[in-house]
């Protein structure tokens, strides 16, 4: 049964899906693996290091963009998100990449994959920062990956969230405590809620990936590269230069 947070963002992004893809689709590239909006890409990152003859699992593969660059390396994929319409723009663009990868729907939460099941599981902002317990996320991670497998998973760098979600100059000033765990939340006239993203501390991941069975292996800070302009969201090239917005965690199961 789909919690309250995921129910909601399920409808979010079944409804956003198709204007998600128009906006940001070239950047992500059809077959590329981005890992945030600072443009680190996993061809030169090599986060998960050599994946060919790997089994390598998505965790909320949107267009599953990530899954398909992990095909052209030589990997076996499999990848899911909790969206049927961004699901629909993987089957699109399988169709018009010929590169096909094989996705389901499903809720990171209760995975439909067995034990031990996969070498390697990443995440690139999927899932994690919409689900209302992380942990689980994280326990069912460690349930499909083999002993000694990697999870490296990217999500939005807690300190943004002491700052408006602005690209401008206002984004620079601390409008609230970092401390404040209150999720960000939409709701329709009628109160139903209809999209939730939950605040962690860098403490709450790390305690969490080990409280699961994982240790952390790795902490990464993608720092803006020069000549990059583009805009997304809260992230640009002004608050950039000022503090990080994208932490990328490397863990293993021991």
């Amino acid at each position: 049964m789909l919690s309250l947070s995921s129910r909601a963002n399920r409808g979010w992004w079944d409804g956003n899906a198709d204007d998600y893809q128009v906006e940001h689709g070239a950047f992500l590239r059809d077959t590329g693996f981005v890992w945030c909006p600072e443009g680190l890409d996993e061809a030169e990152a090599r986060l998960l290091g050599d994946v060919r003859g790997r089994r390598v699992l998505e965790v909320g593969c949107g267009a599953a963009q990530c899954a398909r660059w992990l095909v052209t390396q030589g990997a076996e994929v499999a990848a899911f998100d909790i969206s049927h319409r961004q699901l629909r723009h993987s089957q699109r663009i399988d169709l018009d990449t010929g590169l096909r990868v094989p996705v389901v729907q499903a809720d990171a939460e209760a995975l439909p994959f067995a034990a031990g099941s996969f070498d390697v599981v990443c995440s690139a902002f999927g899932a994690l920062p919409f689900v209302a317990d992380p942990g689980a996320v994280f326990r069912e991670v460690r349930r499909v990956l083999r002993p000694g497998g990697r999870f490296v998973f990217s999500v939005s760098h807690p300190i943004r969230w002491a700052f408006p979600d602005d690209p401008g100059p206002r984004g620079l000033t601390s409008d609230r405590s970092y401390f404040d765990r209150s999720p960000y939340e939409e709701r329709a006239d009628d109160g139903t809620l209809t999209y939730v993203e939950h605040h962690r501390t860098m403490g709450d991941w790390v305690g969490m990936v080990v409280a699961a069975g994982l240790s952390v292996t790795g902490l990464l800070e993608p720092e803006w590269p020069e000549g990059h302009e583009e805009v997304w969201g809260g992230w640009s090239p002004l608050r950039g230069r000022h503090f990080p917005g994208t932490a990328i965690f490397s863990c293993a199961n021991a």
